[in-house]
């Protein structure tokens, strides 16, 4: 017989209440306002946007005004910002809020990609203190009233931890709530996530929510970093590629529910279909909505009876009808396949070491010349 746990209570960031304690991480090309309707329909939580530069926004570069254009279903509308200077980031919140465009904003300061990262942004850019407080002190009184947030990584690497004492700054800055992905840069997504680090946050930071990060791939696998580190929620990426009914799992688990979505093939084909008309709709083109799902091909058929004929056809197909043929090839009653649909899906990689600016660690503050190129690592699109 199983154990069925308590419901646990709603999480609150600021003047928000989630039902279930559960935020979509944001993740560049993935989580656009399509995929973020799809994981809503099957669940609750927080669905955030894929990272904005602010440079991009402020400049209102017309990708960017598009990325940051919510259909109207989505309620709370959150959008992550990726800063360097704490002027510009200051700015591009100021935009969000004046023009009501959000109702949370979260501050990335975990992006682990070279090109970031050798420019000082990133999960590089807390490792200068006073540059890090700047920019959180300045966009905490931009927000105002709507909450502002910061997920960050454990630090560059294994000498060089940054996030208890960027937690302790954001923490004094007045943010709503911190999320701590339990890796480091040079960890990038390898092995895995260090969930005593969230622990020992959540001992430092006392006075707003701590949310925790990295292999959750289940309900079980939620419940488990809750109970382990005394976290007040977690944070959702990889495990919910080709898998938006994750969040159903766990708005069930967080709720004591003994429930868990075991798909059939047809349910998965029919997700799929879905997605893709959510994207052509994104698009507002058939012929890239159809390019873009393309790269969800191998998430969601992850396990189950779809051959590599099949598989590839639906990586070229160009539109809804050649999905929906393709599609109809399947055999729909062919049941979940346990196991060998679950785990960990996603880009993983191996540790590296982290590309920086030359004496970047020589020094906990900035000087004048390393704000200059800072700058550099903010680019006119979204990524990390």
């Amino acid at each position: 017989m199983s154990v069925i746990t308590p419901p646990a209570p709603a999480l609150r960031i600021g003047p928000l209440r989630l039902d279930a304690p559960v935020v979509l991480a944001p993740m560049a090309g993935i989580t656009n306002t399509a995929f973020r309707r799809l994981c809503r329909e099957f669940g609750a939580g927080l669905y955030v946007s894929e990272m904005i530069t602010t440079r991009a926004l402020v400049e209102r570069t017309p990708e960017t005004m598009r990325l940051i254009t919510h259909h109207e279903s989505e309620t709370p509308r959150s959008i992550q910002l990726y800063g360097v200077d704490p002027k510009t980031t200051a700015e591009a919140v100021r935009i969000l809020v004046e023009e009501d465009r959000a109702d949370h904003i979260d501050l990335n300061f975990g992006c682990p990609v070279p090109k970031v990262t050798r420019k000082g942004g990133g999960a590089a850019l807390p490792w200068k203190v006073d540059l890090f407080r700047d920019i959180v002190e300045g966009a905490v009184r931009a927000a105002g009233d709507v909450p502002l947030t910061v997920k960050m990584r454990k630090g560059i690497d294994s000498d060089h931890l940054t996030y208890l004492e960027a937690g302790r700054i954001a923490e004094g800055a007045g943010v709503a709530s911190i999320a701590l992905h339990a890796r480091t840069a040079a960890e990038f997504y390898s092995g895995n996530a260090d969930w005593s680090a969230i622990a020992k946050l959540k001992e430092t930071v006392t006075s707003v929510p701590v949310l925790g990060n990295g292999d959750i791939w289940s309900g079980a696998d939620a419940l488990r970093m809750v109970a382990e580190t005394g976290c007040d929620g977690v944070v959702v990426g990889r495990g919910c590629l080709g898998r938006p009914w994750l969040f159903g799992d766990l708005a069930a688990a967080f709720a004591g529910e003994d429930r868990v979505a075991m798909p059939s093939l047809g349910v998965v084909a029919a997700t799929f279909r879905r997605h893709a008309e959510l994207l052509v709709e994104f698009f507002d083109s058939e012929e890239r909505g159809c390019r873009d799902i393309r790269k969800h091909v191998a998430w969601y058929f992850k396990g189950y009876p779809v051959g590599g004929e099949l598989r590839a056809s639906l990586a070229t197909a160009s539109s809804l009808q050649e999905i929906d043929d393709l599609l109809g090839t399947m055999d729909a009653t062919a049941p979940y396949p346990g196991e060998a649909a679950e785990g960990q899906r996603g880009r993983a990689g191996s540790p590296k070491r982290p590309v920086l600016p030359e004496n970047w660690l020589a020094s906990r503050t900035i000087g004048v010349d390393e704000r200059c190129e800072v700058a550099g690592a903010e680019l006119h699109n979204s990524g990390g």
